[in-house]
Parts: C-alpha cells; structure tokens; sequence
C-alpha cells in the first residue's frame, strides 16, 4: 500500500530517522532525508538505502531553523517526487540547563527545530495532501511530553507542544478520511546520541558504559531494555498504513510501560 509513495524524515541520517527511513524505503516509499552528519556519512547513509531497497533516495541540507530553508524542503520534496506523501517529524535539538541558567538564544534555538519546523513543514504538506486524497503525518515526542523532569525544560517544552500540533493536525483533517496525524511518544532509545552520552558519563564517573546504562535506565524509571531505533520505526510504519486510517490524532507510547506505571517506582532494575 506504501509502495510508490513519497516520504520526507527529518532527522534521518542516523538514530529513530535512519531506522524510520530504511523501514519506509523496504515498504516501496521513495524517501526525502534531512539531518546533520559529515558530507561522507549523509551520502553513505543515502546511498545504503538507495541500494538495499531500490527506491529512490534525496537528501536536502536544510537548516531546520531557519523557515526558508525548511519550507524549501517541503517544496523541493513535492518537486523531487511529485507529491509529499508522508511527513516523519523527527529532528530534535537538546540543551541541558534549569530555567535560571537555560540560555535563551539556545531556548530560541530549540523551538524553532522542535516545533516552528514540524508546524511549518506541516503547514506545507497539507494542501497537497488533501489534493491527493491521501497523507500520514507522524510526529515524534517523547514520554518527557507526558511528564517532567528538571533540567530539560526545552525538550519537555517542545515535545509536549508537538503534541498539541498532533491533535490539532487531527482535528483539521477530520473531513479528510485518508489524511491521519499521530504521535510516538518514545521512552528511552539506544540511539547514537545516547550511546555518545553514556559513553561520556561513564567516563566522566569512572565507571563501564554497561554501569552507567543501568544507572542511565533507573534514573528515567525504564526497568526494561532500552528500546531499539527500529522498534520506533515499526510503530511509525503501522501508523502510516492502511489498516491504521482510523487512528488520528493519538499520542502512542512505546516505553516499556513507563508512562502508564510511573507511580511503580520499583528500586530495584
């Protein structure tokens, strides 16, 4: 049902957007990326896809902060394949700092990335999609939308807001049957960045990376296995498909039951 269709991901040179562009690309989508990386890793990530799934694949370098560029990708993804099918917004920005010390140009930063972008690329998809007759937008938030900690009040910030922008995408394609928008809302994920992370911790405590993921897990109350990129991806999938087109404006997590048993709180991982 996805084969032939056009897939724009944001953030998919690495982490949940690489995972999600490879499993679009081996349903038949033809793909859009967009992320940060080397020149040599963006065209070795392009070029992996293209070849192991015989589908077209772009890449566009658009700075996500800035609307020109962004609604450029839009457009340049409608002209590249004749229409902009499915619409994964991925990239995110994270700064560690409380409100006191948070550092407002990085505040500004922040939430033109996680949410001035999806609404803008949003606001770009829309109109051909209700031309053709068909559309998935998935946004990816997160469980620190479905709750708080301190220290990450721009992420909390912007993925409770992608939520918002979720439901009132839903609300506006009600007329529209075969136009959904949902949200994944992720626990932990052994992306590259937070393996980076750990990494760092680790080292920083003087301790094995295998020590630090087990402290890393108890202290955000994941009693399970991180969850993998493509665990993501395969939700993301589902909802784009056909046998999904009844589910609009859902926030779905996918965190090991974290979201639903905060109040658990077991000590022991």
């Amino acid at each position: 049902m996805l084969k032939g269709k056009s897939a724009l991901v944001t953030g998919s040179v690495i982490g949940i957007g690489n995972a999600t562009a490879r499993a679009l690309a081996a349903e038949g989508c033809n793909i859009m990326m967009c992320g940060l990386g080397t020149p040599e890793d963006v065209e070795a990530s392009r070029a992996a896809i293209a070849a192991d799934f015989g589908v077209e694949v772009k890449y566009h370098n658009a700075d996500l902060a800035d609307r020109s560029q962004t609604e450029d990708l839009a457009k340049s993804t409608e002209d590249q394949f004749g229409s902009l099918d499915i619409l994964v917004n991925n990239a995110v920005i994270r700064y560690y700092d409380r409100i006191v010390d948070f550092d407002p140009q990085n505040w500004d930063h922040a939430l033109a990335v996680n949410v001035t972008a999806p609404f803008d690329l949003t606001r770009m998809a829309l109109s051909g999609m209700r031309e053709n007759g068909w559309g998935r937008i998935v946004n990816i938030s997160s469980i620190m939308g479905l709750a708080a900690r301190s220290g990450r009040v721009d992420y909390i910030t912007s993925k409770t807001a992608v939520i918002g922008l979720t439901r009132s995408t839903a609300a506006e394609t009600l007329r529209d049957p075969n136009i959904t928008c949902n949200a994944i809302a992720p626990g932990s994920v052994l992306s590259d960045f937070i393996k980076v992370r750990i990494e760092k911790m680790a080292e920083e405590r003087q301790t094995t990376f295998e020590d630090m993921a087990k402290r890393y897990k108890k202290d955000i109350g994941q009693i399970a296995d991180f969850i993998e990129p493509e665990q993501i991806a395969d939700a993301i999938v589902y909802l784009c498909r056909d046998e999904s087109r009844h589910i609009n404006g859902t926030v779905l997590p996918v965190d090991g039951g974290i979201a639903a048993t905060w109040i658990e709180n077991p000590d022991d991982i």
